[in-house]
């Protein structure tokens, strides 16, 4: 009987001596969480896509407090909750947000199935990945879409889909939330994001080809051949030539479109503009106009 008493003596011992080290270890070590944290991941969309730079909604809600107490949020932007979502955290931490302009992911590669033939038969692992990390593909050209899909797979928000007929991907401009996986997932990067532009009206050159004119002509009869007309039409600037293929630059861009008749390959293309009125029309409308001012000279 002493021996159980002595037991259970023994046993409450080590229990209150544990509990006691357990309180002071719990106040010693107690880690303090901001409760602005949870109120602003609640806010935030959950799509834990990384467009944002940070890993998931709880690493940009962490970065977004440690914005607020040193006193700017200039940097930090969710695009999958847009500039609504971003007011309302602004609104929550007391803090003013930078105006950004909403962006879109745009497809660089204009050579379909007719433009750039097939040279060679892929037998293996069905991913742009593997299939770049082997070589060219199976076109002559080796920069452009390998149309294995990656970028429709890594797309949380079904806003990319291939065309089967072209063999290249589509961006739905609706559902696309600029997150930017489908362009890390683009082992070419001939996926960019780009800003939307005034009434989603935008204009790219449709090409990333390096090689020089002939060489990428060969390849892809869309390809652009660094020719520079484009940039000499451009009064703007907006037009750079670098490595044979010429980008034209969102924030210089007029949306003047004469690049796009400049090109002689139709590799610059101009997105959501409204279609050019038939000729014969206007060569009506232009006579209509000039018709009563020489009766009224005559008179």
């Amino acid at each position: 009987m002493n021996f159980i008493l002595i037991a259970v003596i023994v046993l409450g011992g080590i229990a209150l001596v544990s509990s006691v080290v357990l309180y002071v270890c719990s106040k010693k070590f107690a880690v303090y969480e901001d409760p602005r944290l949870a109120q602003v991941t609640a806010l935030l969309p959950g799509a834990n896509c990384g467009g944002c730079g940070y890993p998931g909604c709880s690493g940009m809600a962490s970065a977004l407090v440690k914005g607020a107490d040193a006193g700017s949020l200039e940097g930090l932007y969710c695009p999958v909750g847009g500039a609504d979502v971003m007011g309302q955290v602004a609104d929550l931490l007391g803090m003013a947000v930078a105006n950004t302009e909403p962006k879109v992911a745009v497809v660089r590669c204009n050579g379909t199935c007719e433009l750039r033939p097939r040279v060679a038969a892929y037998d293996g692992l069905r991913t742009c990945t593997a299939m770049n990390s082997c070589g060219a593909g199976e076109t002559g050209c080796g920069y452009g879409c390998l149309g294995c899909g990656d970028c429709v797979k890594a797309c949380a928000f079904g806003a990319i889909t291939m065309n089967p007929e072209t063999g290249l991907p589509e961006v739905d401009e609706d559902k696309c939330t600029a997150c930017g996986a489908c362009a890390k997932a683009c082992p070419r990067h001939i996926i960019e994001l780009r800003k939307k532009g005034v009434k989603n009206r935008r204009v790219y050159v449709r090409c990333v080809n390096k090689d020089k004119g002939a060489a990428a002509m060969k390849a892809c009869k869309a390809a652009c051949i660094g020719c520079g007309k484009c940039a000499k039409e451009c009064k703007f600037d907006a037009i750079t030539i670098t490595g044979n293929v010429a980008y034209v630059d969102p924030d210089k861009c007029r949306l003047c479109r004469k690049c796009v008749e400049a090109c002689p390959t139709h590799t610059i293309i101009s997105v959501n503009f409204p279609a050019p009125k038939p000729k014969a029309a206007a060569d009506q409308a232009t006579t209509a106009n000039v018709e009563p001012k020489q009766e009224e000279v005559k008179a």
